[in-house]
């Protein structure tokens, strides 16, 4: 087709991985173009790569990112085995909790992997968590087949999503083909221990609209008694493309699910039987319910708005026995029930600028974020029985506590790349932080001595309020030295709001201190990357995380019962000290860049030194970070043939320990150290025209071994993780 154009100035923007095109200035004349479509591509097919310099509005200039590209990996993607689907991100600590995969928990750069507490962590571009501000853990994680792409950020990624030390982590929904009306993807995995994956999704294009829908069932039967979870989990958005310019989309996720929960163990127990459990009336119960309306629009060709609002309705509910692994639940007692309901809503606008300096495009963007979030938590008593009878003997009157968290945020923040000529450029950023958290509610206090008698039960009522408003800074850099290589740095400052939701929670294992206080700190981390076609990928950094008041778990005698507990308070400073490696090189394309056949190897290293420093308290003065392994290695092979592939997967994790005076060990199982383990994964699979089948076996040489230590639900005490097991799946996808 061709057009008649009356051109003033033609300006060309090509963004690569490496490479920018310098803007060019035509005379006026008139020209005939073919209409022609660019279509984008990622820089390699290894299923790993950085991100672009900037995505729809947002910037990642001169930070450490990356980008998972799911469906490009050979994992058991049914059970969102974090093992293989982070394997290729440097430095991810993982805990095992379960080998459905229902919830993941990792940490990165010595930070607590608890359900991903230390992440701000984001379905689509929006907040999945119970609360951002006082309780950002994670209790749904979306299936791992309905994603495109992982997007991760590291610390840097403060300013422009909020206050974590961790990063972002945004899981990307694909897309519908924009080819067909009606298409389907249905996914159907078996595997050990009665495990049963069902997703089945349609989605499509139809005139202007786009449509997505999803429904998973899962069901697990654990490897140990008294363990099993049934799931279903459904979603449904439908994207409006009024014009070229502008498009709105709405999104609905629904979670539920059930679990029994086998308790933990002491480490007695663990090394005779890791499948023992004494626990049979234990647990826990999810309801999660995701909104968000969003829309981007083109004021023109160098501006660009995009708006994003979105809502939770969902709760918890933990039912059981608390007490530790070496005692047995007596069933003529009362369990405990602790019930929470979040109800949160916000809404982040930003606005995208480019412009022209020194004859090269710069970006500005500015945005803005509101924020509102209300966590109601009971805890008290429930009846006697196995059942899953999540009721409350006395709901008017509760035996432990009932607290209201009201939480509120605002915030403005703004960053600028300037691109100052064709391979540098440099990103500073401000972000503006107002927080407002409080908690009104009442206790039970109680004490009893070492026999069990009652010293003291009182009913103390308790009201808080916290505002501060402060302002975070930081500034990146990248250097493009040819066509595939990037130098990187970034400093920003980082913060972190006290978890005022955990702080009344009666936990015969431990207990919080009153008095804690905001954590402070800064990241900064320096690196180099690069690709070359789909022949190699690396990226090498070293980074240096500053950590003021760091909250921690330590060990101390009760005043009251003199019995020993872990006790959550600001610990002192810490720093972490890593660096982190990857690489994977195509060794068939090394020698015959046309080789139908691929043989790749890809090397994962992390090195980690956190330690506790500026401590008064010679406990843990220069002692070792809880949750923080030394060494973190993955490595792996993978071959493929046309619809064929092999795949095999070596991690290795150091010794860690659990909490803040380095224990080596305990009677409860609930604190010591986590030692070092090895486990291997296999996969392979054919994929013939739109039928696939893949199999794997994980943790093929059946380790013994465990990630960690927990002193609530679903322990308390060590949680094991699975033994050898296998899996098989069927796609069909038309």
């Amino acid at each position: 087709m061709k057009k008649k154009l009356s051109i003033f100035i033609f300006s060309l923007t090509i963004f690569t991985s490496f490479s920018q095109v310098k803007d060019s200035t035509l005379s006026k004349k008139q020209i005939s173009l073919d209409e022609i479509e660019i279509k984008s591509s990622r820089e390699n097919k290894f299923g790993i790569s950085k991100l672009n310099n900037i995505e729809g509005t947002t910037i990642f200039a001169g930070k450490k990112s990356e980008a998972v590209y799911v469906q490009d990996l050979n994992a058991n993607l049914a059970s969102n085995n974090s093992r293989q689907v982070f394997s290729k991100v440097a430095g991810i600590n993982v805990f095992e909790n379960d080998g459905s995969g229902i919830t993941i928990s990792i940490g990165g750069r010595g930070l607590n992997p608890n359900r991903i507490s230390n992440f701000n962590t984001r379905q689509n571009g929006y907040d999945i968590s119970a609360d951002a501000l006082g309780y950002p853990e994670s209790y749904y994680t979306p299936p791992t087949e309905a994603i495109e792409r992982i997007e991760i950020l590291r610390g840097a990624a403060g300013l422009q999503f909020g206050t974590q030390f961790g990063g972002l982590i945004n899981y990307k929904f694909a897309e519908a083909p924009k080819d067909k009306k009606i298409a389907t993807n249905l996914s159907q995995t078996g595997g050990s221990y009665s495990f049963l994956n069902s997703f089945n999704q349609i989605y499509g294009h139809v005139s202007k609209i786009d449509y997505n829908t999803f429904y998973l069932y899962k069901n697990y039967g654990g490897w140990r008694k008294n363990s099993n979870l049934i799931s279903h989990n459904a979603f449904a958005s439908v994207r409006f493309n009024i014009n070229d310019n502008l498009s709105i989309k709405g999104e609905y996720t629904h979670l539920q699910y059930l679990a029994k929960q086998a308790g933990g163990l002491t480490d007695k127990q663990f090394y005779k039987d890791a499948s023992y459990t004494n626990r049979n009336r234990n647990w826990f119960k999810v309801n999660w319910n995701l909104m968000s309306i969003s829309s981007d629009y083109k004021v023109n060709d160098f501006a660009k708005v995009s708006f994003c609002g979105f809502g939770l309705l969902a709760g918890r509910d933990a039912l059981g026995f608390l007490g530790r692994p070496d005692r047995s639940d007596d069933t003529s007692l009362n369990r405990n029930l602790l019930s929470d309901t979040y109800k949160n809503f916000g809404a982040e606008v930003k606005y995208l600028q480019r412009y022209i300096l020194n004859d090269y495009n710069s970006h500005f963007l500015i945005g803005a974020r509101v924020y509102q979030g209300l966590t109601d938590r009971k805890q008290g008593d429930a009846d006697k029985s196995d059942q899953a009878n999540f009721k409350f003997l006395n709901p008017d009157l509760l035996e432990n506590s009932h607290y209201l968290f009201p939480s509120s945020n605002f915030a403005l923040f703004a960053e600028n790349i300037f691109q100052f000529n064709r391979n540098w450029s440099v990103t500073p950023g401000l972000r503006y932080e107002k927080i407002n958290t409080s908690a009104n509610g009442y206790y039970r206090l109680i004490y009893k001595d070492l026999a069990g008698s009652v010293l003291l039960d009182a009913k103390v009522k308790e009201e808080k309020q916290n505002i501060r408003d402060f302002i975070l800074a930081g500034i990146g850099t990248q250097y493009k030295t040819g066509c595939c290589i990037e130098l990187y740095a970034n400093f920003s400052q980082n913060y972190r709001s006290i978890n005022f939701n955990d702080m009344r929670v009666l936990n015969p294992n431990f207990a919080v201190d009153p008095n804690l206080k905001d954590e402070r700190g800064f990241t900064t981390d320096a690196g180099m990357r690069g690709s070359y076609k789909d022949l190699i990928y690396f990226d090498l950094s070293f980074y240096f995380l500053k950590y003021n008041n760091r909250i921690g778990t330590i060990i101390k005698t009760d005043s009251n019962t003199y019995n020993l507990i872990r006790y959550r308070t600001n610990v002192s400073d810490s720093r972490n000290v890593g660096a982190e490696a990857f690489c994977e090189l195509d060794w068939i394309k090394l020698v015959n860049k046309s080789a139908k056949h691929k043989l790749s190897t890809f090397v994962n290293l992390a090195f980690t030194d956190a330690r506790y420093i500026n401590s008064k308290e010679s406990a843990y003065r220069n002692k070792i970070v809880e949750y923080v392994p030394s060494i973190i290695f993955r490595t792996g092979i993978a071959y493929g043939w046309k619809g064929f592939h092999l795949n095999l997967q070596y991690s290795y994790t150091s010794d860690q320990y659990s909490d803040a005076t380095n224990a080596e060990s305990s009677v409860s199982g609930i604190y010591g150290t986590i030692p070092a383990y090895s486990v291997v994964d296999i996969s392979s699979g054919y994929k013939f025209k739109k039928f696939s089948v893949s199999t794997g076996i994980n943790n093929a040489l059946n380790s013994l071994y465990f990630t960690r230590r927990a002193e609530g639900y679903p322990g308390p005490g060590i949680i094991p993780a699975d033994p050898i097991n296998y899996y098989l799946n069927l796609k069909l996808h038309f």
